[in-house]
């Protein structure tokens, strides 16, 4: 009995633990379906469906004259969903019957892999039911629109199972040119696996406007790793707003081939050059080239907006600052110790010996360091604050303000600064022991070219949203007048002077139009090293005509380690006389006047021209009645006739020259650089004249000049 009674309580035990855990069962699963359903119900939705981000269209980078610099080209990764319905009706006799041909245009399109691999590919990809079966990535536009014409693409993303991802790469389409100043817009995973942006340039500077703001879809899974697009459930990013630089595609060019001839031939280690309009401070051109350690050169820093002591550029700021407080006069003798003078233990030399005698403007012409020297240690060796006020007015003390970030912070000592000594003042006349950017140098030859004001440099003239103009920026003066109309006179007369008589002499014999400029030339420290490598920093700085000033240039080149040329006039000077030259005669041309194209009259009233399905949503979305003339072509115009709209084909053939009147320009350039034509256009809006006529055959690498409204 005692063994009996155990084991039946050993049974209920276990009976009763069974209930127990079976009502805990129950109650948990109560629990989790009742009071946390919602909870789970959220987690399982979101593993099998998520949103993504769709980047939006990056905006457009101009040139003044509206030629694109920096742009956004879509590219297309072509998914299949082999699982589609309308892709498997009828026993997928729709696939069956398009197989061969589909293949036969795929292995013409993708010519690594042939016909019988591509219907294997296509044939194992349908029986395994793939949903997102990856055919191809990074196809360009136009292969895009080769791929929907072949056979079973073409009956659309329902019937097909083709679905096309579109992404955004950026394309600078003049290459190299201005590549820095332009700037990047290029994605990178950190090394965390995070996905970020590198921007710089106006890229950077712009980017909130040029970015837009991005849109989503809502993505579902069908596989393991494996997300389809749900249809409907897009929000439509907002594409960037535009950009319009001040930059001019054609100087811009002249200024980096003169200046990569010279760093080239001398072996230089970099070097910038930038070229601005005299009158309003827009900055036509900035180039900056540096010596890649293979040989060759490239853009990878703005050098234009970075510090270092400006040598002899700088005496400008010296002269005007004893012309304007009327310490001395230009023709006051000056003795210049045979180029050499110790002032407070130092010794300060001249490059070549200019004799002891010479007067203001002479000791300035041939670049005395002696003559610089003396006069600022004689005049204002008891108030230095008094010279420093002169170089704060210039604005040497402050950043330009230019519309690219990165700009560095110029160093001008004052009496109260550490680093101050008992030779810093005479140092300073001659553009040592100051820091400042070749920019700011610029800004102040820019003032005196532009009668004494000077202007803000700027390279934005206004950010654009389709076509329409949102922010525009107007030149801007910094200061009303730099110096008195005496002064500024007396200025001109040292710049014209070393043109003509002084260390730019040889460089401008013989031009048909008058410069004036200051050569410089500065020893560098390299590092740890100091100057034991006499590294120098060539320099020049002007503007022209003299007589009528259009244009001022700053050319700031650091040369290699004790190279055998180096002296401004020598490296500098060919750079800026080079882009003076081109300038002046493409500004004669166009004096001369530019003979106009013909315009053939029509007694129609052409409104618009491109891609006919272009052309159809625009005017669909308008609500505007029209005939549609124009079948099954893809290109076509809409125009007014009897007061009615039509929208007509128009015939393109790759041998001859097509009609692009009324397009606009993107249009024409994908049509005509498509026939490998060589582009050049005027103005903006839709194109009004070409040319070449339309029907003329075609070559080549033939140039078209376009005319836009």
């Amino acid at each position: 009995m005692e063994v009996k009674k155990d084991i039946l309580w050993r049974v209920y035990l276990c009976f009763i633990g069974i209930v127990v855990f079976s009502f805990a069962i129950m109650g948990r699963a109560i629990y989790i379906q009742q009071v946390q359903g919602s909870y789970w119900r959220d987690q399982a939705k979101d593993q099998q469906q998520k949103f993504v981000e769709l980047d939006a269209q990056r905006g457009t980078i101009y040139s003044e004259d509206g030629r694109m610099l920096s742009t956004s080209t879509p590219y297309f990764d072509i998914y299949i969903d082999f699982a589609a319905e309308g892709l498997r009706q009828k026993n997928g006799a729709r696939f069956d019957n398009n197989l061969d041909s589909l293949s036969i245009g795929l292995a013409a399109m993708f010519p690594e892999k042939s016909k019988a691999s591509w219907r294997r590919e296509l044939k194992t990809g349908y029986q395994k039911k793939n949903r997102y079966y990856l055919l191809k990535k990074n196809l360009t536009f136009q292969q895009y629109k080769q791929l929907r014409s072949l056979p079973l693409v073409r009956e659309g993303k329902n019937k097909s199972g083709f679905i096309a991802e579109v992404k955004d790469k950026r394309l600078n389409p003049f290459g190299l040119l201005a590549n820095r100043t332009i700037g990047l817009s290029r994605e990178y995973i950190d090394s965390g696996g995070t996905m970020r942006s590198m921007n710089v340039g106006l890229e950077k500077t712009y980017d909130d406007q040029l970015r837009g703001e991005s849109g989503k879809r809502l993505m579902r899974k069908i596989a393991a790793g494996v997300f389809v697009p749900v249809d409907g459930s897009e929000i439509e990013p907002q594409n960037g707003k535009d950009i319009v630089t001040t930059l001019d595609v054609n100087i811009q060019d002249i200024t980096e081939n003169a200046l990569l001839n010279v760093l080239t031939t001398n072996e230089c280690e970099y070097g910038t050059c930038i070229v601005m309009e005299v009158a309003t401070g827009k900055v036509k051109a900035i180039a900056n080239l540096s010596r890649r350690p293979e040989g060759g050169y490239w853009e990878n820093y703005n050098y234009a907006i970075q510090t270092s002591e400006p040598g002899s550029t700088f005496k400008l700021a010296t002269m005007l600052a004893l012309l304007e407080d009327q310490l001395i006069t230009l023709q006051q003798h000056i003795n210049l110790e045979g180029g050499s003078w110790n002032v407070n233990g130092r010794t300060v030399y001249d490059t070549e010996d200019h004799g002891t005698d010479a007067t203001v403007k002479q000791a300035f012409e041939h670049s005395s360091n002696v003559g610089m020297a003396k006069l600022t240690t004689t005049y204002y060796g008891k108030n230095p604050t008094r010279f420093i006020n002169h170089i704060k007015k210039l604005r040497f003390d402050q950043p330009t303000g230019i519309d690219l970030l990165g700009e560095a912070n110029p160093v001008v000592k004052t009496p109260k600064s550490k680093s101050w000594s008992s030779t810093s003042l005479p140092w300073m006349s001659f553009g040592y022991e100051v820091m400042v950017s070749p920019l700011q140098t610029l800004m102040l030859y820019n003032a005196v070219a532009n009668n004494g004001k000077m202007m803000k440099p700027y390279l934005v003239n206004a950010i654009t949203e389709n076509g329409v103009k949102i922010k525009e920026n107007e030149p801007q003066v910094l200061e009303e007048s730099i110096c008195s109309s005496k002064t500024l006179k007396q200025l001109r007369q040292c710049l014209e002077g070393v043109c003509t008589d002084g260390t730019a002499m040889e460089l401008f014999r013989g031009a048909p139009y008058r410069a004036a400029g200051k050569t410089g030339t500065a020893l560098m420290a390299n590092g740890n090293k100091g100057y034991s490598e006499h590294i120098y920093q060539s320099s020049f700085a002007g503007y022209f005509p003299a007589d009528h000033p259009q244009y001022s240039c700053i050319v700031v080149i650091r040369n290699k380690p004790f190279a055998p040329v180096y002296y401004g006039a020598k490296i500098a000077g060919p750079v800026f006389k080079e882009i003076a030259d081109k300038l002046y005669a493409l500004n004669a041309d166009r004096s001369r006047g530019i003979k106009q194209l013909a315009i053939t009259k029509d007694s129609s009233y052409n409104l618009y021209a491109g891609s006919v399905e272009d052309i159809k949503e625009v005017v669909e979305k308008l609500k505007m009645k029209y005939r549609d003339s124009a079948r099954a072509d893809e290109w076509g115009h809409l125009y007014s006739l009897d007061n009615r709209f039509e929208l007509n084909n128009r015939k393109v053939s790759n041998k001859v020259m097509p009609d692009v009147k009324g397009m606009g320009l993107r249009d024409a350039l994908f049509l005509l650089e498509n026939r490998k034509m060589k582009v050049v256009f005027r103005g903006r809006g839709k194109i009004t004249n070409q040319s070449i006529e339309p029907g003329a055959y075609v070559s080549n690498n033939q140039t078209v000049t376009l005319e836009l409204n």
